[in-house]
């Protein structure tokens, strides 16, 4: 197991690391109505951030090698659809999944469902900070993003939230080299729907196959972590143009 993810692993293992990050995002969920953000405010801003992420990926979305992986992370580690769905099926499920799948599997799964939480609190406080911006309900700018963005003065979760991508990403590489894990997949797939968790087997199974197809993930992994971090720097530093990353920009 990399280092990184085997700290982000925890010392009681994924399998107590999932049942961690279930709680945490129950919490979000029954959050009193006065400490949620508003969900017109909420749709937009995970809607201007995943056409954010489209824009900074295009191309490897385009690429025939990254273009599954691509499409699973911005569609299942953070897109702007409601996972709320696939979290209780996980919830209702994790026993069974505890049984079925080994260590090598929970981990990138564990990893996805912190990813998913931390995401969901980041939204929360940009929401909260976006509310001071003159006219956010009416649209998000990239400039009200940014001065919300900075006010919520929050670097170390955000590159904790990059640090999440690649601990998601190096354990999954690492199962899809295990056949062993695939053919367990597919031996899940009709307790799954049975069982009634029918989008969390998807969910695992998309992740799999996405990663099956690159063919070595180092170089799809590196990519992100470079770009987001610059982002993130350029953000904190009140770049005029953060998401811009052309060379000619200061």
């Amino acid at each position: 197991m990399p280092a990184e993810a085997q700290r982000l692993a925890g010392a009681d293992g994924p399998a107590q690391g999932l049942r961690v990050q279930l709680d945490r995002l129950r919490v979000l969920r029954e959050a009193p109505p006065a400490e949620r953000a508003s969900s017109a405010l909420l749709a937009a801003l995970r809607r201007w951030q995943a056409q954010r992420l489209a824009r900074t990926y295009a191309d490897l979305a385009a690429s025939e090698r990254y273009g599954p992986a691509t499409a699973f992370f911005l569609s299942d580690l953070y897109g702007e659809r409601d996972f709320t769905k696939r979290d209780l099926s996980l919830e209702r499920a994790l026993p069974l999944i505890v049984k079925l799948l080994p260590d090598a599997a929970l981990l990138p799964l564990a990893r996805a469902i912190e990813l998913h939480a931390l995401s969901a609190e980041l939204d929360r406080a940009l929401c909260k900070s976006l509310e001071e911006e003159p006219g956010a309900r009416s649209g998000i700018t990239e400039a009200a993003y940014a001065a919300a963005y900075r006010r919520c003065a929050n670097r170390a979760q955000r590159l904790r939230q990059i640090d999440l991508l690649r601990a998601v990403g190096e354990p999954l590489d690492a199962v899809v080299a295990k056949p062993l894990v695939g053919r367990l997949l597919k031996l899940a797939r009709r307790p799954a729907r049975v069982g009634g968790f029918a989008e969390l087997q998807d969910f695992l199974e998309r992740g799999y196959a996405a990663f099956s197809r690159m063919g070595g993930a180092s170089e799809f992994l590196a990519t992100i972590e470079q770009r987001e971090k610059r982002i993130l720097e350029r953000l904190f530093a009140g770049a005029a143009r953060p998401f811009d990353l052309s060379p000619e920009q200061p």
